[in-house]
């Protein structure tokens, strides 16, 4: 199957990028705007069409306090989003775990800061066919087409693991093609049956199940239960140069997940339809009433070890990476992320401390 590959190397990892190791070096990912006490308090970020990112979601609370976010577009990849924030084209960027792994064992200088989305009973992926697809089995998928947002990042990767727990040979894995969809047009693609298979998450998803006529064969919540599948990453000279920004940013994003986790979930919708009226990016707001869950596993995002380690065997396994060279504790950081629920408050008095239980909220993480 086609995957992501990356440069060898930090010098051709820039060089394929359009940036030189100088043009880094020299502040290109320290970030914009003005400075306090010499630390910029602007983060420049892309966003996705139709969506509020926990970081927006954060500034919109007032959780990101005197940062402001400066949006530079819209990405639907994330290797493409990490991939400028490791060259300086922007200060943060987020992908699957996957995706991250592979960039820092080519030594890209990023660090992981916060988990910002995850795979829940309420936020999965499913790999959809039409009701009436003779496709039933893995064994089906030989010589078929996939359609997902990119390619060599989460959906690729559970395509690959399902196919492999099922039993098919590599021979028989390399006959089934990914093909990159923008994902607002991937439910239609299948329903004119330019592809034989959609994966759909989120507010896609539901949206395509209301309208009927597709079925599941399979969802990445059913393969690996619930997990944190993809975290923020920034520059580790961005970190340097500015902590005090990547603490109220990183701890930002944290209250805004937690909020999210806990607050009723009208009035998450509610609060993200006024935020993407407002920015006025002439978007779609009607998806957003299927929203559910960012699928975060970690209280307040934080990373360990067993959400990196799981990428590092596939990728290993996989040729992508050497094997037993990447430790996924050096590819990770907690430091920046100050969340503490307040004591003694409930969700409603206080939306920043978390949901009790995943059984007992109707949309938390696991």
């Amino acid at each position: 199957m086609s995957t992501l590959t990356f440069p060898a190397n930090r010098r051709q990892f820039l060089t394929l990028m359009g940036l030189s190791a100088v043009a880094v070096g020299c502040g290109t990912a320290v970030g914009g705007g003005g400075s306090s006490k010499g630390q910029t308090r602007t983060v420049r970020y892309q966003g996705w069409a139709g969506t509020v990112t926990p970081p927006e979601l954060a500034e919109n609370l007032g959780y990101l306090e005197d940062v402001k976010l400066e949006w530079v577009g819209n990405t639907i990849s994330g290797p493409q989003d990490i991939q400028s924030a490791a060259t300086g084209q922007t200060d943060v960027g987020g992908a699957f775990n996957g995706a991250v792994v592979k960039l820092a064992a080519r030594k890209a200088p990023i660090k992981s800061v916060i988990s910002y989305y995850g795979v829940d009973r309420f936020a999965y992926s499913g790999y959809y066919v039409l009701e009436d697809s003779p496709i039933r089995s893995a064994r089906d998928l030989v010589g078929k087409k996939v359609g997902m947002n990119t390619l060599g990042a989460h959906a690729e990767a559970m395509l690959d693991i399902y196919l492999q727990r099922q039993g098919l040979s590599q021979a028989d894995i390399k006959k089934v093609e990914p093909l990159a969809l923008p994902p607002v047009n991937t439910e239609e693609s299948l329903r004119q049956k330019h592809i034989d298979v959609a994966v759909l998450g989120g507010i896609l998803r539901d949206k395509a199940l209301a309208t009927g006529g597709i079925r599941p064969l399979f969802t990445d919540y059913q393969l690996l239960g619930a997990f944190s599948a993809g975290t923020y990453v920034m520059t580790e000279r961005f970190l340097e140069r500015n902590p005090d920004t990547s603490r109220t940013f990183v701890t930002g994003v944290a209250r805004a997940i937690e909020w999210a986790r806990a607050t009723p979930r009208e009035q998450v919708i509610d609060r993200m339809t006024e935020i993407v009226k407002k920015r006025g990016r002439d978007e779609d707001t009607a998806p957003l009433r299927y929203w559910q869950s960012y699928g975060v596993a970690e209280t307040a995002g934080r990373i360990n070890d067993g959400e990196l380690q799981l990428w590092i065997d596939w990728l290993g396994g996989r040729g992508d990476i050497p094997k037993g060279r990447t430790e996924p504790s050096g590819l990770y950081t907690n430091e920046f992320n100050a969340y503490r629920a307040k004591a003694g408050s409930s969700p409603a008095a206080d939306p920043t401390r978390p949901a009790p239980s995943a059984t007992s909220s109707s949309r938390s993480g696991s």
